[in-house]
């Protein structure tokens, strides 16, 4: 049986531990993906999506529980272990698009590239068929004020892909977007997620959205139902 992509084992994170404002945002989530499968990831606001995404990405620790990806244990990593797992395993795209704002569509998604190692002319090659792919090359030059809400987001999504990730996380992705523009970027990105074999666990309040995807979970009270 091939090991999930991600697992969260009774993950648990509280902030302001011990202080009479501690909140308990995670109670023991448990949640895997399988290789090529895409969740959403249903909550409201302030359920602690943000946070529970932020550890499976290895932004963020839990105070107890654990992480796994591809099959490997995160939590025993030091800090320069971590950040080189996720770059080489998770990409991530943002509810805003957080583009460099001086630099160029092509360069927004080189500069990840180059903190990884990759040459700068396979970085280059790599950034502009990303581009084509999303039907946005037209626009490599152009920095992220001269580009559309849509256009940004698919840079945004460009930029995740560009270390060849197995794993997508994305935090409300279409959210700032308008209807029609969202429902594009959404099966663009599904298009290109399917047909790479991610694996992806997405945040939306949109059940339209969710459904499209293998499964829906949501996140009640600190913890994952199904």
């Amino acid at each position: 049986m091939n090991e999930p992509m991600l697992v969260l084992d009774g993950i648990t994170k509280t902030y302001n531990a011990g202080t009479p404002g501690e909140v308990q945002v995670l109670r023991g989530a448990t949640l895997s993906v399988a290789a090529g499968e895409v969740v959403a990831l249903v909550a409201p606001s302030g359920a602690g999506k943000s946070t529970l995404l932020h550890i499976a990405g290895l932004l963020d620790t839990p105070d107890a529980g654990q992480v796994r990806l591809a099959g490997r244990a995160m939590g025993g990593l030091g800090d320069r272990a971590r950040t080189a797992a996720r770059r080489a395993e998770v990409g991530f795209i943002y509810q805003f698009h957080h583009l460099l704002p001086e630099f160029s569509a092509l360069e927004n998604i080189v500069l990840p590239q180059l903190a990884n190692g990759e040459a700068r002319g396979a970085a280059e090659a790599r950034a502009m068929s990303l581009l084509s792919r999303v039907g946005i090359a037209a626009r490599a030059g152009h920095r992220p004020a001269a580009l559309s809400g849509g256009e940004q987001q698919r840079v945004a999504f460009c930029r995740a892909l560009a270390n060849r990730p197995k794993l997508l996380l994305a935090d409300e992705p279409t959210g700032n977007l308008d209807p029609a523009t969202s429902d594009q970027v959404f099966a663009t990105l599904m298009e290109v997620v399917r047909e790479t074999g991610l694996s992806a666990l997405i945040a939306t309040h949109n059940p339209a959205l969710a459904a499209r995807m293998d499964r829906i979970v949501r996140l009640e009270a600190g913890r994952v139902a199904a």
